[in-house]
């Protein structure tokens, strides 16, 4: 494990710190369990009790908190702050070296510098593979995608053909991108396939949980999004657009052609029918099932959904009629 000075982690937080900088943390930890040797962190108000009980040795704290503590390092955003200490300092874990010589590699793709490929991976045809991409074992990629600089790719990944992918992207284990959409043409009683022949297109520094889905476009794009974060078991459906910076929690559907603005948080287990506009910066509570389009800085609830104080004061209606009603 490191041993990092506080000195170093507070010059890197540009943090507020009256304590000795030349003692050291070897991990971070929750305020409950830290111990004396590591770093811990308040960013909730309510694990403000667990601050007074903690053994942690260094914590990270807002500015306008009350109290004096020779532990506390100050800072404007502590949930920032630790997000980037552990990221410089405690975010390492093992990753793949060199390029294995278990890897099948067509011969017309094109591998930049400092990649690392794992075991039983597949790269197909002129495949493109930029610099300091890290692709884990039992991974696909197909004929004709290209993969940005800086990219890490978990296990057991599929990727359809002719997939892009930006840079600084993270694929967890399990996603599939690229398969096709689902369209159907009724016809004398029948389903018939409709060919999907367009692509995926994610832009630079997305997230992709694990054993999320997004489906290639019948024609033209489906689209993720500079920045956007997507959780755990997330479907994305084809020619869905999806703006920059959103969250999507786990469980999220998104039906074919609904395109969602930019800053959009959806929580789990909401779903969205197809062709719908979504504005920027809309908030979608979890469970919602959203059917109409949403104008932008709207926040929808419930099922159907509905701006946040219309479900607010249906539901004080129903409690209301709820207690008057005699049995």
């Amino acid at each position: 494990m490191p041993a990092v000075s506080v000195g170093e982690i507070v010059d890197y937080v540009d943090g507020h710190y009256v304590g000795e900088r030349e003692r050291t943390v070897t991990a971070v930890a929750p305020l409950a369990h830290a111990n004396s040797e590591q770093l811990s962190f308040l960013s909730n108000r309510k694990y403000v009790a667990e601050l007074a009980a903690t053994r942690a040795g260094v914590i990270l704290v807002p500015h306008k908190i009350e109290g004096d503590d020779k532990r506390w390092i100050r800072v404007d955003d502590p949930y920032f702050a630790i997000a980037r200490i552990m990221t410089k300092w405690f975010g390492a874990r093992p990753m793949p070296k060199g390029v294995s010589d278990q890897a099948s590699i067509a011969s017309s793709a094109k591998i930049g510098a400092n990649v690392a490929i794992g075991r039983f991976t597949t790269i197909g045809e002129n495949v493109v593979i930029g610099n300091n991409v890290t692709i884990f074992q039992g991974v696909s990629i197909e004929a004709g995608s290209s993969v940005g600089d800086d990219c890490i790719i978990y296990p057991n990944v599929t990727i359809y053909d002719g997939t892009l992918i930006g840079r600084r992207c993270i694929i967890h284990a399990g996603v599939v991108i690229g398969s096709d959409g689902y369209g159907f043409a009724m016809h004398d009683g029948k389903h018939h396939k409709i060919p999907q022949i367009g692509i995926v297109r994610i832009e630079d520094d997305v997230e992709i949980g694990a054993g999320t889905t997004v489906d290639r476009a019948a024609l033209g794009e489906t689209v993720i999004g500079e920045g956007t974060k997507i959780d755990n078991l997330v479907q994305i459906g084809h020619n869905v657009k999806v703006g920059k910076h959103c969250l999507l929690v786990s469980q999220v559907g998104i039906a074919g052609s609904t395109e969602l603005g930019d800053h959009v948080f959806v929580a789990g287990q909401s779903g969205f029918s197809g062709h719908l506009k979504i504005g920027h910066r809309v908030q979608v509570a979890a469970k919602s099932a959203v059917l109409e389009d949403v104008p932008d800085d709207t926040k929808v609830m419930g099922s159907p959904a509905m701006p946040f104080n219309e479900f607010a004061r249906q539901h004080a209606a129903l409690k209301r009629l709820a207690k008057k009603k005699q049995f």
